[in-house]
This record gives C-alpha cells, structure tokens and sequence, in this order.
C-alpha cells in the first residue's frame, strides 16, 4: 500500500524560541487541530500512515528550498554510501560533495535535514503513543502501538549510528523542558530503547505488511542493532535471523535484477513505499543517482568508485550487470548505479524520458531477505575471523548461487563476507554500516582517501556533527561531536 499525504500535523510543544524557529520539527503548510481529526480509529491509522510520510519524505521537484523540508530518506545515500569507498558524488561542487571527501561541516543542509527528518517520525510517533491510541478500536490498539514503536525505533537505529550520542525523546515534551530536548544521551541507553521497542514489535506484530511494520522487519532490524552495540549480542541476532528463514515466508528471487523493479517482491521484508509521477508521493533519489544523460538529473551522484567496480568484476557474478552501467564507453571510475533507474528506465531506448526521473516511484529497500542471509553469516562467525558453520555455510551459498556463483563454499572469512555483503548491498546505504561492525572503518576509508587524494579525518568519518542550527536552538545546552 502506498501511503497518501493523509495529514500534516504541528507538533506544537516544539517551538522553543520567541522567534518561531522549532527543534528538529519544521512546522507543516498545513495544521489540523489534533482533538478534532484523531477521533476514530481511521484517524488514528491515518496519523500512523503520517508517521510513514515522514520517512518517505518531501520531493525536491515539489519544494526545491532545503530549508525545513524533510527529505526523509531521500538523503541517505549522501550520508552513507558517499562516506565509504563505495560512491562519490560526480562533482566537488556544493554541499552535497562534501560527503566523499570527509568534510561535512555542522551547518551542512543535507545532514541537518536528514537529522530533521528523523526527529519527525520520532515525534510524530510519541504523540499518537502518548495521546490518540486509546482512540483506536480496542482490538487494534497492541497492533497500532508496536506499530509506532517499530517506527522509533528505526528512526533512532539511523540516528545513532550516524550521529552518536543524541537526544532521547519517548513522550511529547513541553518547550520549557529544554534539559530533556537538548541533553545528549550516551549510546548505549539509545539502544536500549531502541531494543526495547523492537522487541515489542516482535511480540505483537505480524507478517502482513512489507511496507509497513512487521514482526520480520523487527526481527531483522533488532538483528542488526543487536550487532551494531559495543558489546554485540551474537546469539540474540543469530536467533532472530533464523527465525525469519525459518518461518518461510521469504525467498530470493531468481533474477537479482527482479528485486528492485518487481515491488514488494518475496525478497522484501520492509520497503519505504513511493508512487511515480504525482509529485506527492515520488522520490527523487534514482534522479540524483545517475547524470542528466542517463535518465537522471545534473552531473550525478553515487558514481562508483574504481575499487567497488573492480570488485563487482571478481565477485559479482551476476549481479554486475544489474547494479552498474556498462555502456562500452565509460571509464572504470565513470560507472553509475542503475539497481534504481527511474521506473526501470531502458538505457538503450530512444527517447529517454529524463523528466520521469524527478518524479520516480522505485522503493526504497530498507531491508530484505539476502541482507538477513548475510547477517546471518556474520551472527554465527561471532566476531570471529571465520566460519564452517553448515547453515552459515548454507545461508551465504544461497546468496551467491542467484549471482550464478555456485563453487561450494567449504569456509567463509569475515574478508569473504564484508566483500559479499559489499556487492550483493551496493547502494542500498549498508557499507558504511558494515564497515564500522566489522571494525574496519579507519583501515578501509584511511586508504581509500590516500588512494583518491582525500584528507581523511577518523572522528569525521566516524559520526557526522550534530546539526548547528540545533546547537543554536539549544542555546550552547547540545554539544558537538569531536573533530568539528
């Protein structure tokens, strides 16, 4: 189900400053007074579909001001693949190339938006939490509740990792509590939080939905938060991993292109939905992935680096072909992502239709079956620095059997598996992410910069700042990151 803009709601205990400037929430266009539209449980379904609306985010093509736009997660691969050795944006102009090279400062748009962005499904969640469930049939309320806690979840699972420590925020709060909206709280109580609300997702949720909550979208994204902590919880995510192959209810899809052109497919397990052509409901990223001459828009952005190309040659398989150009002119380090062409676009077709890609309907994947597979892998070997685990073995087989890999697998090295996850999850915003659970952070993107001429910079590249508008906001209470 694609979610419509079926409300845009003020959350009005946020405004903190005289001058009408508001923390981490931009004030909507539109403002419907809460008491009268949540009365119903249609109501209360639509505000969560709202909460879902923050997470698609705002199309450039309909406000082109990144000023309090929200683009939900139509930023993330800035933050995320253009700060690993995966992707570079294709010039050095403007904030958004400050990503590849390490150096995004704290009054940087994009990072500020994407903090902005998450903050609002946070808040949006807390106040149905905190006022309108018990407006909602009696027989839904458990559902609807893990529901947004799913959503909190999530969004503080990319704030952490991103940022560090960060405000904790699980109830509406008034504005003259400035300590509790601005006050940074250490990571690990974040991710207790964050645990705490996905398990109850897990408890109560069900597989109905891939683009909405779901007890396996909880499952894997515990896993994962599970391996993300400083001290990871290796059995936990082990045992949630095989929960979701065990239950059946997902499967590869045959042909790896599939996976991103047949929505909602059986390898999905939660997808951010979008909706081609209605500028509402669109998203911009596939534009921004690739140049003005390939159904995209400007000089491009996720350009594939030259390493990440030579890897796509020697472990690819098949999966080259599907997440790379290969136009028979281009130079190893001139390659674009084409996993998320607008609409499927055929590069060999005559005319292209450029303006589609500006108003494209390709979901974001946030999690699927082969990631899950992966994760797997990596839950078994236990921080090892390697595996003969016959179902780890079996789990990393099947991913490399659908990329027409089909030499038996007799071990698997925590090299093997990051280089696996690093083609199988090329720009879909993991790398960044692995490289830090795998501890390898420093080491790979330390000579990937020597390599590009880049000065690298480890607390840079480790979170990026906290946001200096918010810092402004606060009056001095939020503090900064190091190295900014």
């Amino acid at each position: 189900m694609k979610y419509i803009k079926y409300i845009a709601f003020a959350i009005a205990t946020m405004t903190v400053t005289a001058c009408g400037d508001d923390f981490l929430n931009p004030l909507p266009d539109t403002v419907v007074s809460l008491d009268s539209f949540f009365a119903s449980d249609d109501d209360v379904l639509a505000g969560i579909h709202g909460v879902y609306d923050a997470l698609q985010g705002t199309n450039e093509s309909t406000v082109t001001s990144i000023a309090n736009a929200n683009r939900g997660v139509q930023f993330e691969h800035l933050l995320t693949e253009h700060r690993t050795d995966n992707t570079r944006n294709a010039t050095l102009e403007g904030s958004k190339s400050d990503f590849h090279r390490y150096i995004v400062e704290a009054s940087n748009v994009e990072s500020e938006d994407y903090y902005q962005s998450m903050y609002e499904v946070i808040f949006r969640a807390n106040n149905i939490l905190a006022n309108y469930i018990g407006v909602a049939d009696a027989g839904n309320q458990a559902s609807y509740t893990a529901e947004l806690k799913f959503l909190r979840a999530y969004a503080y699972f990319k704030l952490v990792r991103l940022f560090g420590d960060v405000p904790l925020i699980t109830a509406p709060v008034d504005p003259s509590e400035a300590e509790t909206l601005f006050t940074r709280v250490a990571q690990e109580q974040i991710y207790q939080q964050i645990i705490a609300d996905l398990q109850e997702a897990v408890d109560v949720l069900d597989n109905s939905h891939k683009g909405r909550a779901s007890r396996a979208a909880a499952q894997g994204i515990l896993a994962k938060a599970y391996l993300s902590q400083a001290s990871p919880n290796y059995s936990g995510a082990e045992a949630l991993c095989e929960a979701i192959i065990g239950s059946g209810e997902f499967s590869l899809m045959s042909n790896y292109s599939d996976v991103f052109y047949d929505e909602l497919n059986s390898e999905i397990i939660f997808a951010i939905e979008y909706i081609a052509v209605d500028a509402n409901e669109s998203q911009g990223f596939s534009a921004e992935f690739t140049s003005s001459t390939r159904a995209g828009r400007e000089d491009g952005q996720n350009i594939v680096n030259t390493n990440l190309f030579d890897d796509f040659q020697t472990f690819g398989g098949n999966r080259t072909a599907a997440s790379i150009t290969d136009l028979g002119f281009l130079e190893n380090d001139e390659n674009e992502v084409i996993k998320f062409l607008p609409e499927g676009t055929d590069l060999t077709a005559s005319p292209i239709d450029y303006g589609v890609g500006r108003n494209a309907g390709n979901d974001y994947i946030a999690l699927r079956y082969a990631d899950v597979l992966l994760l797997h892998v990596e839950a078994t070997m236990a921080g090892g620095p390697a595996t003969v685990d016959p179902e780890a073995l079996a789990s990393f087989q099947a991913v490399r059997d659908r990329a027409g890999l089909t030499t038996p697998v007799a071990s698997i090295t925590r090299e093997d598996l990051l280089t696996e996850r690093r083609v199988e999850l090329a720009f879909e915003n993991q790398r960044y992410f692995d490289l830090i659970r795998f501890g390898e952070l420093d080491n790979v993107l330390s000579t990937h910069s020597d390599e590009m001429g880049y000065v690298y910079n480890s607390q840079k590249a480790r979170f990026l700042p906290i946001p200096q508008r918010e810092i402004n906001l606060s009056g001095g209470l939020l503090t900064q990151n190091p190295g900014y």
